[in-house]
């Protein structure tokens, strides 16, 4: 039984406003091209991490990896930061080691990737692709105590 709700709702996606077409939704929601840069970058992350996550599964069970959209920027200090990857003066990455919250609260480690200066950097999806492989191999080889080439592997 259709409420009054449906029936505004079907409506109001078939109104041709001004001769103008129909309104409603440009791509259906299952389409890739429906989803947002943030939610093609965080898909991006997810691919790029799981042969790393499939090889070094027990030794990151304590390490999150988070995608914020620019670095924090602190005018105090500008010296160098342990753990943050650069390019020039824009930081791409970050690694966050394991510690206490100002709550007296246990953290894990965490490695951070800048979605903006990562994607500035990329002139097409595929460089950007390789650029966060490279970027996460990095910080999970710092995270380790290993070189780059050992993450990899064959």
């Amino acid at each position: 039984m259709a409420t009054a709700r449906d029936y505004r709702q079907r409506r109001r996606l078939r109104r041709d406003r001004h001769g103008r077409g129909l309104r409603g939704t440009l791509y259906p929601a299952s389409l890739p091209a429906a989803a947002s840069r943030a939610e093609r970058f965080d898909a991006l992350v997810l691919d790029a991490l799981e042969p790393i996550e499939a090889r070094w599964r027990h030794e990151l069970t304590t390490l999150d990896v988070a995608v914020d959209d620019v670095p924090e920027v602190n005018a105090d200090s500008r010296a160098p930061i342990d753990g943050v990857l650069h390019d020039g003066a824009v930081p791409l990455s970050r690694l966050v080691p394991a510690g206490v919250d100002r709550a007296g609260l246990p953290t894990r480690a965490r490695i951070v990737l800048y979605r903006r200066p990562l994607e500035a950097r990329a002139k097409d999806p595929g460089e950007l692709a390789d650029l966060v492989h490279d970027v996460l191999v990095e910080q999970v080889a710092g995270y380790l105590g290993v070189e780059p080439d050992v993450i990899e592997g064959d």
